[in-house]
């Protein structure tokens, strides 16, 4: 378990490597410390804002079950989406 564990903090930093020197490579005025590494996995490096966790994590307008992050890289949870999904069951 250990080693797994081990795996996913090494591949969640290598991530986020990746992510920052998507951006660097940009030129200043053109970047926006948010995107896709390899056009899959998202990021947000932005400072968060209340209205953007809000519209990550409680969003009733947005289908996906799983949205970026508020900040970092990867995916969370819309709950809004998963309330909706249970009151189906």
């Amino acid at each position: 378990m250990e080693r797994l564990r081990r795996f996913v903090k090494l591949v969640a930093f290598g991530l986020i490597v990746a992510a920052v020197i998507e951006q660097l490579r940009r030129d200043p005025e053109e970047r926006t410390w948010e995107g896709a590494v390899a056009g899959i996995v998202p990021y947000d490096l932005r400072v968060p804002t209340f209205e953007r966790a809000r519209s990550r994590w409680w969003n009733t307008d947005d289908e996906r079950l799983l949205v970026p992050q508020v900040f970092g890289v990867g995916w969370t949870v819309n709950l809004a989406r998963l309330a909706r999904l249970a009151r189906s069951v």
